[in-house]
């Protein structure tokens, strides 16, 4: 949870989930469950059971290999085994055995530069998170001006004040370490080619995330030229790194977030009183100053993603042809050719698709879409050149 001079609580995309969790108060059968299994709370306010006879609580376990590695007595006497799987080869241990804490502890030793993440950058990332990393295609923008000047706007509240420009959440402004970047981009992008970084490239996309932030690391400013290492890196101080509540620091720190989601009043929620029933929709109240329906998701206009050149008159002699399956290749593979988007010609695939009729697919391909495809597929190609790369793709043979 973030919290600012102005206002004591702001409360943040998780507190949905707390909130969920507190107003889905446990059924009859759950409570039952909390007292027979001696039920511990998790750090979101929820419980997590032992597991018995194939079963968490009332779920269901999949009967894959396990270790019968200990039993023991819960409560009442009620024998209980604990399915730990398998233990990992030392192969597997190791490749996910990287973590990065707050601390930075874990960072490997590697330099970049921010023109070398740059190049990175455009290469892998543009396509999802727009041109320097203005966001877009249902993918979180990752910079919106000088870092610190940003933090500011944390602290409005559009509720309040409906001309307000509204928080500006990405890496500068919001996130409280920078490890959380170098550890993100380097175990999880780019997207359906997670883990194949070196930590030289990601030392090179982080200093790029701190230039598009307009940052500075040890009163340095980052510029082109910048060498983000290990030493340099150690040094870098977010803006809003003091900002969230509860203290997640230190040996106390999954404690303290357990106290702190035990009271729902500390994120704006309520326990229900017996019998009565949580609210699904129109729900949110309104008042004589500003009416949100539904909440607010953009608060400023995106980056425009119209990159057409300028149209040149040619003559037949010199037209130049299109290469639409190079044009495939570059810049729709990532996604259509990995079987994370259907793939060219497979009709089985798209047919789904083209129940809603081509002018949509059209549609939704040049404007992009909430599910992750980015506009015109993160490419500079015109709407023509575009829509003939969806016919190749849609050439069914």
């Amino acid at each position: 949870m973030f919290k600012s001079e102005q206002y004591k609580k702001l409360t943040v995309s998780v507190v949905a989930v707390a909130t969920l969790l507190t107003l889905g108060q446990a059924s009859g059968a759950e409570s039952a469950y909390n007292g027979l299994w001696n039920a511990q709370k998790d750090i979101s306010g929820g419980v997590y059971y032992p597991i018995k006879d194939g079963q968490t609580g009332p779920y269901k376990v999949s009967p894959q290999v396990y270790q019968d590695s200990d039993v023991s007595k819960g409560k009442d006497g009620i024998k209980v085994k604990y399915y730990n799987g398998r233990v990992p080869t030392k192969n597997e241990y190791n490749a996910w055995n990287k973590d990065i804490n707050g601390l930075n502890e874990g960072l490997p030793e590697g330099s970049g530069y921010v023109d070398e993440g740059e190049a990175l950058y455009e290469a892998k990332c543009i396509m999802c998170h727009g041109d320097f990393g203005s966001g877009g295609g249902g993918y979180p923008a990752l910079s919106a001006g000088k870092a610190r000047d940003m933090k500011k706007t944390l602290t409005n509240n559009r509720w309040l004040n409906p001309t307000a420009q509204g928080p500006e959440r990405v890496f500068g402004s919001y996130w409280p370490v920078a490890s959380t970047m170098f550890w993100y981009i380097r175990d999880a992008m780019p997207h359906t080619k997670s883990k194949t970084l070196t930590d030289n490239e990601t030392y090179a996309l982080t200093a790029y995330m701190l230039y598009i932030n307009g940052m500075k690391v040890n009163g340095e400013i980052v510029t082109p030229t910048f060498k983000l290492d290990r030493e340099k890196f150690m040094k870098i101080e977010m803006p809003n790194r003091n900002g969230f509540i509860p203290d997640i620091d230190g040996a106390n720190g999954l404690e303290n977030v357990r106290k702190f989601f035990a009271h729902p009043e500390n994120y704006g929620a309520y326990r229900l009183k017996k019998g009565e029933k949580p609210c699904m929709k129109n729900c949110q109240k309104t008042n004589n100053i500003v009416k949100l329906d539904g909440g607010i998701t953009e608060f400023e206009l995106p980056m425009s993603v119209v990159r057409d050149l300028p149209k040149v008159q040619e003559d037949a002699a010199h037209k130049v042809s299109f290469d639409v399956a190079g044009a495939y290749a570059n810049n729709c593979t990532m996604c259509h050719g990995t079987g994370v988007a259907p793939a060219a010609g497979d009709k089985a695939a798209w047919t789904p698709f083209l129940a809603k009729g081509l002018s949509t697919v059209y549609k939704n391909g040049l404007e992009g879409t909430p599910m992750g495809m980015p506009a015109k597929g993160g490419s500079s190609l015109s709407d023509e050149e575009f829509k003939q790369v969806v016919d190749y793709m849609l050439n069914f043979k």
